[in-house]
């Protein structure tokens, strides 16, 4: 008989979720179709992706050599639902904010932010 062996039921260290730490899919396509159309007008020349365990974000630049203008956030674990998605300044102070990425983007005026 082989002692080596170990019957394991239900172990929830086996079980591997998969943290979701970026934009989905869809979330990604409307943000790089709002800058694809900010860089048709001139607007914005850049941008830059950040990862960290709370937060992703995508920064938006208008040279690249400079600040970050605004900055396009997804929280991960946010403690209040209206701080899911977020636009920052280069400061990171927040200038708004939703539940609702595709609302956030569409309601904000970029030229005026």
């Amino acid at each position: 008989m082989n002692n080596n062996l170990r019957l394991v039921i239900n172990n929830v260290n086996n079980n591997k979720t998969e943290d979701k730490n970026f934009f989905e899919k869809e979330e990604l396509k409307i943000i790089l179709d709002l800058y694809a159309k900010m860089v048709s007008e001139g607007s914005w020349k850049d941008y830059g992706l950040s990862i960290s365990s709370k937060q992703v974000g995508f920064s938006v630049f208008k040279n690249a050599a400079e600040n970050a203008l605004y900055k396009i956030c997804k929280n991960f674990k946010p403690k209040n639902k209206n701080l899911k998605y977020l636009i920052t300044d280069t400061n990171g102070k927040i200038l708004k904010n939703s539940f609702d990425l595709i609302l956030l983007l569409k309601n904000t005026n970029w030229k005026k932010l």
